[in-house]
């Protein structure tokens, strides 16, 4: 994930999730706030992370993924899986004080 930004601050998490519990809205367009990145962890398994004119990809263990601020995104399981996304901020611009 070199296009992860040094300068972000993890401030929460989703729950575990898994093929079985995964929300109908993330499995559907959805986006996180300005300013939001997001880190798909994948523990078991694979997930596909699917965003607008792009080619989807697959996310396993050794292979997270980067939500970008506010791009619509969706993510499918690829058989079981385990997965949790983390929140992170630049709290050093001040947007979202």
């Amino acid at each position: 994930m070199t296009d992860f930004p040094q300068t972000l601050t993890k401030y929460s998490e989703s729950p575990e999730f898994t093929q079985d519990t995964i929300p109908e809205a993330l499995r559907r367009d959805h986006n996180t706030k300005a300013g939001v990145w997001g880190k798909i962890i994948v523990a078991e398994g694979e997930l596909l992370y699917m965003r607008e004119d792009l080619p989807a990809l697959v996310v396993t263990a050794t292979k997270p993924a980067t939500i970008y601020p506010a791009e619509p995104h969706s993510v499918a399981p690829r058989g079981n899986v385990r997965f949790k996304v983390e929140f992170y901020r630049d709290d050093a611009d001040g947007s979202l004080q």
